[in-house]
């Protein structure tokens, strides 16, 4: 059975290197505009897994992580 993939998704396997690189597939590059220089960050977090995000993104990104960091806390308050 064939897994039918929406057009602005993509799922690969990347493999480690010996020095832990990683190659961000050349449809992932196009998709998101990543040129050779630009700046990515990565974030990882033991539970939920690693996430790379375009640098112009991370205002968004850390605005919506500090927002889920403020729902969870609430969640966990006694």
């Amino acid at each position: 059975m064939r897994m039918k993939i929406p057009r602005d998704k993509f799922l690969s396997t990347v493999r480690v290197g010996d020095k832990g690189q990683i190659v961000i597939p050349k449809e992932v590059r196009d998709m998101f505009e990543i040129e050779p220089g630009d700046s990515l960050m990565l974030m990882a977090d033991k539970n939920r897994g690693i996430a790379i995000v375009a640098f112009d993104g991370m205002m968004e990104f850390m605005n919506e992580a500090t927002r889920q960091a403020k729902e969870q806390n609430k969640e966990e308050a006694p």
